[in-house]
Protein backbone atom coordinates (compact mmCIF):
# COMPACT_ATOMS: atom_id res chain seq x y z
CA UNK A 1 0.00 0.00 0.00
CA UNK A 2 1.92 2.97 -1.13
CA UNK A 3 1.33 6.48 0.12
CA UNK A 4 -0.21 9.38 -1.88
CA UNK A 5 1.06 13.06 -1.50
CA UNK A 6 -1.20 15.44 -2.32
CA UNK A 7 -0.27 18.24 -4.78
CA UNK A 8 -0.96 21.84 -4.42
CA UNK A 9 0.03 22.97 -7.76
CA UNK A 10 2.47 24.88 -9.35
CA UNK A 11 4.32 27.50 -7.31
CA UNK A 12 2.51 29.72 -10.00
CA UNK A 13 -0.68 28.09 -9.50
CA UNK A 14 -0.41 28.89 -5.69
CA UNK A 15 1.57 32.28 -6.18
CA UNK A 16 -1.68 33.08 -8.60
CA UNK A 17 -4.32 31.62 -6.03
CA UNK A 18 -2.53 33.54 -2.78
CA UNK A 19 -2.83 37.31 -4.88
CA UNK A 20 -6.53 36.42 -5.41
CA UNK A 21 -9.14 38.66 -3.27
CA UNK A 22 -12.64 38.80 -2.98
CA UNK A 23 -14.87 41.95 -3.75
CA UNK A 24 -18.20 41.57 -1.46
CA UNK A 25 -21.43 43.56 -1.54
CA UNK A 26 -23.24 43.40 1.87
CA UNK A 27 -27.29 43.82 1.68
CA UNK A 28 -28.60 47.33 3.09
CA UNK A 29 -32.34 48.69 3.70
CA UNK A 30 -31.28 51.68 1.36
CA UNK A 31 -30.67 50.86 -2.33
CA UNK A 32 -33.13 49.45 -4.67
CA UNK A 33 -32.49 46.48 -6.56
CA UNK A 34 -32.91 48.38 -10.05
CA UNK A 35 -29.68 50.86 -8.19
CA UNK A 36 -27.27 48.15 -7.08
CA UNK A 37 -28.15 46.20 -9.95
CA UNK A 38 -27.03 48.91 -12.85
CA UNK A 39 -24.44 49.62 -10.87
CA UNK A 40 -22.94 46.30 -10.73
CA UNK A 41 -23.29 46.11 -14.37
CA UNK A 42 -21.89 49.48 -14.77
CA UNK A 43 -19.15 49.39 -12.46
CA UNK A 44 -17.86 45.23 -12.18
CA UNK A 45 -19.14 45.04 -15.96
CA UNK A 46 -21.76 42.06 -14.73
CA UNK A 47 -24.75 41.42 -17.61
CA UNK A 48 -27.81 41.72 -15.96
CA UNK A 49 -28.69 37.88 -15.06
CA UNK A 50 -25.32 38.02 -13.07
CA UNK A 51 -25.68 41.52 -11.33
CA UNK A 52 -29.65 40.82 -10.32
CA UNK A 53 -28.42 37.42 -9.38
CA UNK A 54 -25.84 39.04 -6.70
CA UNK A 55 -28.06 41.31 -5.79
CA UNK A 56 -31.32 38.64 -4.69
CA UNK A 57 -28.11 36.54 -3.20
CA UNK A 58 -26.62 39.87 -1.15
CA UNK A 59 -30.79 40.56 0.20
CA UNK A 60 -31.08 37.01 1.08
CA UNK A 61 -27.77 35.78 2.89
CA UNK A 62 -26.51 39.29 3.64
CA UNK A 63 -23.60 39.36 1.47
CA UNK A 64 -22.02 38.22 -1.90
CA UNK A 65 -18.85 37.90 -3.77
CA UNK A 66 -19.84 40.21 -6.81
CA UNK A 67 -15.84 39.86 -8.06
CA UNK A 68 -12.40 37.98 -7.57
CA UNK A 69 -9.30 39.47 -8.77
CA UNK A 70 -6.08 41.16 -7.59
CA UNK A 71 -6.24 44.00 -5.38
CA UNK A 72 -4.94 46.39 -7.66
CA UNK A 73 -8.35 45.42 -10.02
CA UNK A 74 -10.64 45.59 -7.25
CA UNK A 75 -9.74 48.78 -5.84
CA UNK A 76 -10.89 51.03 -8.02
CA UNK A 77 -14.04 48.64 -8.30
CA UNK A 78 -15.02 49.35 -4.55
CA UNK A 79 -13.98 52.98 -4.53
CA UNK A 80 -16.66 53.45 -7.63
CA UNK A 81 -19.33 51.40 -5.56
CA UNK A 82 -18.46 53.31 -2.53
CA UNK A 83 -19.37 56.52 -4.14
CA UNK A 84 -22.59 55.10 -5.07
CA UNK A 85 -23.33 54.29 -1.28
CA UNK A 86 -23.05 50.63 -2.10
CA UNK A 87 -21.54 48.66 0.92
CA UNK A 88 -18.81 46.81 0.08
CA UNK A 89 -15.32 45.35 1.28
CA UNK A 90 -12.41 43.82 -0.44
CA UNK A 91 -10.84 40.51 1.91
Amino acid sequence: MGVKEKSLGSPETVSKEENLHNLILFNDEVNSFDYVIDSLIAICGHDFLQAENCALIAHYKGKCVIKNGSLDALKPMKRELDFRDLTVEIN
